[in-house]
């Protein structure tokens, strides 16, 4: 329904002269909890903001939200209720009797701008969360790190403790069902305090946990005794117990010395002390003593050590609730992490992938301490910045915080809608962890890039980190699913064979150009390449094979799929009888001149000047001297579509200049040559006399060999030589001064120069001669 803008104001003007004193909580409390109103929240795709939709909808209000993106969790709200803008319109909250917004939200937000002009009702989330809780016995977990999963913790215990509180945690929580629910069973509340922009100071609650207090969101506050004075306004705020981290020196000095703070942590001063902890894989023991006492073992399946301190705090607020202490262990026996903490993406005998929310140092190094225990290989981590304040504020803190990463890869900096600070980038980090002297970190600005370089390193028994804030989880997510498909492809070549997540192309093509294979893989047999081929075909994976790399222009963004490389084994026996050679797919073909001229055969010594293998000869039928490679050939075996075997003589071959059409679709394993019998003298001047020809006529430097095929009435190196572009180049790209249809790579070439040169000398052919120039190397992949 659409409001006149009279309309609109009038009814602001009720609501505020019936309710409104943003400091009369009760008032805003029976707003939200007694009666039904219309709410419009804006961000509502948001952890915070969605968890808020969830209670309100519960509560029985008319819930509208908006934002930019629709996620999963706003198509569940919409399911239970909400009527969801994929933008932010004035219009939108026309109908509206109060607008939440999160501190997200700029102050130019057309609803916002909306709202103050009518003069309606506006409440931070936080505002509207404190209020909320005014209706029950509230319980605030604060803290700069560790707050979401104890206020998870906190939730649960309770619940199994037959309590029936409500709660609000700021993100998705599986045990609990969701992050966010309204129980009108039960007197309590739990909420996750939000430190970062002061509305922590909105709270009165009855308990608050305070876990950590220590310099962070500096883009808000200050300095550190701006922060405290927030957490010191909380803790007067709080009506019964606080409860603290003694083993925190801030928390324990703003907290210490209060009426009714009740401490716990690991020092003998706790009133609720953990002693003997035994970390191990995904989990902890310990024991607890109360004022002195044992009250007994208790064990938590989530790992590490900040775990423990967090349990010990849920075990203290339990307690002084009078949960009993066995209804307490069982429950933490039973807890399973919030989304985003400690998130096991991926698990094998192999690898093991987690995710995690750390962003702050101190968060960094409690977690890579946590991975460390586990005791995998080596411990991998990916890190996302963010925002450019904390990045610049603590990056000297950053410097030391991956010390226990064997190897890290950074990204740039996930802004959170901060503006850029000059000079402020993830290499700003970079810089600092290489100062205090690891070997093991590298720089990719490119967030998208973060998997391949992140899965082209890994080894068997490596567990991979992912941390930040933003949506570095992404990239994990990517790895772990090209994972599931890697494990099946080794499974299929086995130990013998090699299979490899985003390798170089520019590895294995001759001109040493190329981006990734997203699945490189080297298989020894005949039938394991046909189990290969028939794999790929069930997961409509596409699959693409590759010799030595010659002929071959593979684009930067690389190959998607399986890259098949048969090598070893069977592709590189070799086998003379009488005048024939049958050599398989992956022996180079100069290895089977010499082998020919071990056996005293001619008229094979043109494949010495062919830097190929036989494979890649029968697919291109490559040639030199004046021959190709069909000339020689008498049969090939090859395998087709659906992994068959096949063998064709030549005259059941049909084949092209530079051209074997079988090929295209079906995958070689072996060829038969057939040589005439001759003087090793005469084989030994041919050989020398295919040598010299190279060495005079071609580069030495990187290439893929002819570029074009020779135009019927000019040779195309000499209309490149005529028409002056000769040594021409874009980048690193340049045409040979040796040879003008070669294009040679001058060092750290990219594929997009490359084509961008052969595009220039087939315009420039065009123009000046009318000859449309046709290239011979073959150019795959995708774009970057």
């Amino acid at each position: 329904m659409k409001l006149t803008s009279e309309a609109i104001a009038a009814r602001a003007d009720s609501l505020r002269k019936k309710y409104w004193r943003r400091d009369e909580l009760p008032d805003l409390s029976r707003f939200l909890t007694a009666e039904k109103h219309r709410i419009h929240l804006v961000g509502v795709a948001g952890s915070g903001m969605s968890g808020l939709a969830g209670l309100l909808i519960e509560l029985g209000h008319a819930v509208s939200g908006s934002d930019k993106v629709s996620t999963t969790e706003t198509e569940r709200l919409q399911r239970l209720g909400l009527h969801f803008h994929e933008q932010h319109l004035a219009e939108h909250a026309d109908a509206a009797d109060l607008v939440v917004f999160s501190s997200a939200i700029k102050n130019d937000n057309p609803i916002l701008l909306s709202a103050r002009t009518f003069g309606k009702p506006l409440l931070r989330r936080a505002e509207a969360v404190a209020a909320i809780m005014q209706a029950r016995r509230g319980i605030v977990i604060a803290g700069m790190h560790g707050k979401t999963t104890t206020s998870a913790m906190t939730a649960h215990v309770l619940r199994e403790g037959g309590v029936h509180p409500s709660h609000y945690v700021g993100a998705e929580i599986p045990i609990l069902g969701t992050n966010a629910h309204w129980n009108p069973r039960g007197e309590y509340f739990v909420a996750e305090g939000d430190e970062s922009d002061g509305t922590l100071r909105c709270f009165h609650p009855e308990y608050a946990v305070i876990l950590n207090i220590e310099e962070e969101h500096l883009d808000f506050y200050s300095d550190l005794a701006a922060i405290e004075k927030v957490f010191a306004q909380l803790i007067d705020q709080t009506s019964g117990s606080v409860l603290y981290n003694i083993d925190d020196p801030n928390t324990a000095r703003l907290c210490g010395k209060r009426k009714c703070a009740v401490s716990y942590g690991f020092s003998e001063q706790a009133d609720y002390r953990g002693t003997d902890v035994e970390l191990r894989n995904f989990g902890s023991s310990f024991l607890v003593c109360r004022r002195g006492k044992k009250l007994g073992q208790a064990t938590l399946n989530v790992p590490g050590e900040h775990n423990v301190h967090n349990a010990l705090g849920v075990i203290a607020l339990a307690s002084e609730l009078s949960i009993p202490f066995n209804k307490i262990t069982a429950s933490l026996g039973k807890f399973e992490h919030a989304r985003r903490r400690f998130e096991i993406k991926y698990a094998s005998d192999r690898f093991l992938l987690v995710d995690d929310y750390a962003h702050h140092p101190t968060e960094i190094r409690a977690t890579l301490c946590t991975a460390e225990s586990i005791g995998r290989r080596r411990l991998i981590t990916m890190f996302q910045p963010h925002r450019f304040s904390r990045t610049k504020a603590l990056c000297r803190e950053f410097g030391s915080a991956f010390d226990h990463a064997d190897r890290v890869v950074i990204t740039d900096v996930y802004p959170a809608s901060e503006p850029p600070i000059p000079g402020i980038t993830g290499r700003t980090i970079v810089d600092e962890i290489v100062r205090r002297g690891h070997r093991g970190v590298t720089y990719q600005p490119r967030l998208q890039s973060v998997h391949r370089d992140v899965g082209n390193m890994l080894e068997a028994g490596d567990l991979v980190l992912s941390l930040g804030a933003g949506n570095i989880h992404e990239q994990l997510e990517i790895l772990a699913a090209d994972l599931v498909i890697a494990e099946k492809l080794k499974a299929i070549v086995s130990e013998e064979g090699e299979v490899l997540l985003y390798e170089p192309l520019s590895n294995h093509t001759t001109l040493r150009v190329g981006g990734p294979a997203q699945f490189w893989v080297e298989p020894r047999t005949e039938q394991t390449f046909a189990e290969l081929i028939r794999f790929c075909r069930e997961e409509h994976l596409p699959l693409f094979a590759i010799g030595r790399g010659s002929n071959l222009l593979v684009r930067d963004g690389g190959i998607r799929g399986v890259v098949v490389h048969p090598h070893g084994g069977d592709f590189e026996k070799m086998e003379v009888d009488g005048c024939e050679i049958t050599a398989g797919a992956g022996v180079k073909l100069r290895q089977v001149a010499y082998a020919a001229r071990a056996a005293n055969l001619g008229g094979l010594e043109w494949m010495e000047g062919v830097p190929g293998t036989v494979g890649g000869g029968l697919r291109m039928n490559a040639g030199a001297m004046g021959a190709q490679t069909f000339e020689n050939v008498t049969r090939i075996r090859y395998l087709d579509a659906e992994g068959h075997s096949h063998v064709k003589n030549r005259g059941e071959l049909e084949v092209f200049y530079r051209r074997f059409p079988l090929l295209e679709k079906n995958f070689a394993v072996s060829a038969t040559f057939r040589g005439q019998p001759a003087e090793r003298a005469e084989i030994d001047r041919r050989l020398r006399e295919s040598q010299e020809k190279r060495r005079t006529t071609q580069p030495a430097a990187k290439s893929a060999g002819c570029i074009f095929k020779n135009p019927v009435t000019i040779p195309a190196g000499k209309l490149v030589d005529e028409l002056g572009l000769k040594n021409s180049r874009v980048g690193n790209a340049r045409v040979s001064r040796v040879h003008g249809n070669f294009i040679v790579n001058d060092g750290q070439a990219t594929a997009a120069e490359v084509l961008e040169l052969i595009d220039d000398l087939k315009r420039v052919a065009r123009r000046k001669r009318g000859i449309e120039l046709e290239t011979e190397v073959e150019i795959v992949g995708e774009p970057e």
